[in-house]
């Protein structure tokens, strides 16, 4: 199984999940019973092209987390399309982070997939 680039990994924010966030996170894929998320990381990932030369595009990812960050790096609960530049992700993400904070993550993300 393919690993995660971690190298092009960074983490915006671990933001406590709110309620409405909660009901949401247990209704998706990336709910885990047994695990006791209580966090959203927020994080850019740089995704290397299928190229000589190194190249990267960048997406935004949501990940339940532990509030010492653990997560299943295999299970998010939201990625973005893919973005040519970083700064349309970290804005994204930023985004993202506002939401969170007013437990509203889970409407933001589902109308992103939407647009």
């Amino acid at each position: 199984m393919k690993t995660p680039n971690y190298h092009d990994f960074y983490q915006m924010a671990l933001v406590p999940i709110g309620f409405n966030d909660l009901s949401a996170l247990k209704e998706s894929d990336a709910n885990n019973p047994e695990s006791p998320w209580t966090h959203w990381l927020i994080a850019v990932e740089g995704v290397q092209l299928p190229q000589a030369k190194i190249y990267f595009h960048w997406k935004v990812s949501i990940y339940p987390a532990t509030s010492d960050a653990d997560f299943n790096w295999q299970i998010p609960y939201y990625c973005s399309e893919k973005m040519e530049f970083m700064d349309q992700a970290i804005s994204l993400a930023s985004t993202f982070v506002t939401s969170a904070k007013k437990d509203t993550l889970s409407e933001t993300a589902l109308l992103e997939k939407i647009s």
